[in-house]
């Protein structure tokens, strides 16, 4: 009797320490962009990886990259990712947002799937076809908006020659195909899409000649959460550390998660390809996004990248 009376306790016991552990568990939202770049911080939710560290997490779907900055100074996001050139330009602008971790970083494979097409009916196939056209980017002064512009510069075109308007992923297809613009950028899981459809065709992979390693999507935060929050802070890279090394290794997780993110049939994200998820961050990576910027005339004041990291 005394023993049936003493694991009743111990069950007892468990029961309550589970309890008082899923009472402290810490709610954040992550807000993303319709990309796989956030691929680490989707399967650490799929796979219970933020729970485990203590974190009840939710991806949450943002329309446009540069509408992140402000999704987190009115913590309607706790941790966002917004390229480089959004978080920074934000910061020049006065928001007080840190860099927590990497999201994705460029390598042979990511640079190769962003491509920039036009109609199959357009004369286009160069950057200076380009000149007095339109292109729709997801998100001005984002990543790929800003990167665009240097592959013109380096194709001696001027950037102010060519009207950039914005658009989303999921709908990029659709405004090349009505006529709306004359050029989108995309990447998968959308793009196989548009290509299949004849909708669109290939002018560049622009990104090709950008030096691997460098930063495409930051998380980040409003200083003041992550200065009140620090146990949730660490548990997000935590658990974001751990996510990201079976991103690296399973494929079928990353596309399984992206499709669940994304409302979309697993198979239409059979496309992705692999990309690099460390979440490390380097001041040189900052660095080099605040010379690429710095050459656009982007900024206006000096950005000490070693206070854009979070320590």
């Amino acid at each position: 009797m005394r023993k049936g009376k003493y694991a009743l306790s111990l069950v007892a016991s468990g029961l309550l320490t589970l309890a008082a552990g899923i009472a402290s568990a810490q709610t954040v939202k992550i807000g993303c962009t319709a990309t796989p770049d956030c691929a680490a911080a989707m399967i650490a939710i799929d796979e219970g990886i933020f729970k485990k560290h203590g974190l009840e997490a939710e991806m949450v779907l943002v329309t446009l990259n540069s509408n992140i900055p402000a999704a987190l100074l009115s913590n309607s996001l706790q941790f966002g990712g917004p390229t480089p050139s959004v978080l920074l330009q934000a910061i020049d602008g006065g928001l007080d947002l840190v860099a927590v971790a990497n999201a994705s970083t460029m390598n042979e494979v990511t640079k190769d799937a962003i491509v920039l097409l036009a109609r199959p009916d357009s004369n286009i196939s160069t950057a200076k076809d380009f000149v007095g056209k339109k292109v729709a980017v997801p998100g001005f002064n984002a990543l790929l908006h800003v990167l665009l512009r240097q592959w013109l510069l380096e194709n001696g075109v001027d950037p102010k020659s060519v009207q950039f308007v914005e658009g989303t992923f999921p709908t990029m297809g659709d405004l090349l195909k009505g006529g709306t613009v004359d050029g989108i950028i995309l990447g998968e899981p959308f793009l196989s899409r548009v290509t299949g459809a004849n909708i669109g065709k290939v002018v560049a992979k622009y990104l090709s000649s950008m030096p691997n390693g460098e930063s495409i999507i930051y998380y980040a935060a409003d200083r003041r959460w992550a200065d009140a929050n620090p146990k949730a802070v660490a548990a997000f890279r935590a658990g974001l550390a751990e996510a990201a090394k079976i991103a690296a290794t399973d494929q079928e997780k990353v596309r399984a998660s992206v499709a669940k993110f994304l409302k979309m049939p697993p198979q239409a994200a059979a496309n992705i390809k692999p990309g690099d998820y460390d979440p490390t961050i380097k001041t040189s990576q900052i660095d080099w996004w605040l010379n690429v910027m710095n050459k656009q005339g982007m900024l206006q004041t000096k950005i000490d990248p070693a206070k854009v990291l979070l320590k």
